[in-house]
């Protein structure tokens, strides 16, 4: 019994130990001076994924990792480098996976033809409702 309890008492603090300590990075949580700069952050932001949260895009996720990207999309931006520079360099760092829109490879064909697959498939069967209706 005292082993099923620590066990249980293991997996339910686990998420709380997802964050480390540590504070924000730097720029995490804070906007640039230049308001065009910050625009270009955040558009390129909108169109990256948290790879901790999966749902959300780092602008808009609380993980720490998402912070990390924010900080990292900025201090680059305000470098100087171009936005589609930086999307690139994540895309080879963390996969395509990161991107909102993945490019079209062998890897992501099937996120790109399911859909028609399936709405063709649909198509298909409610055809073939209508024709039995038809008949009926």
């Amino acid at each position: 019994m005292r082993l099923l309890l620590l066990l249980l008492l293991v997996l339910a603090s686990t998420p709380a130990l997802a964050d480390s300590n540590l504070p924000p990075a730097p720029l995490a949580n804070v906007q640039l001076k230049d308001p065009a700069q910050e625009r270009q952050a955040q558009a390129l932001m909108l169109t990256l994924r948290c790879v901790v949260c999966q749902g959300q895009s780092i602008a808009d996720s609380n993980a720490e990792m998402a912070g990390d990207m924010r900080a990292l999309v900025r201090t680059r931006i305000a470098a100087g480098q171009s936005p589609e520079t930086i999307r690139a360099w994540l895309i080879a760092r963390y996969g395509d996976y990161v991107s909102y829109d993945p490019p079209l490879s062998a890897v992501t064909a099937p996120l790109w033809i399911a859909p028609l697959l399936l709405l063709a498939l649909g198509v298909w069967l409610a055809r073939a409702s209508f024709r039995r209706r038809r008949r009926a």
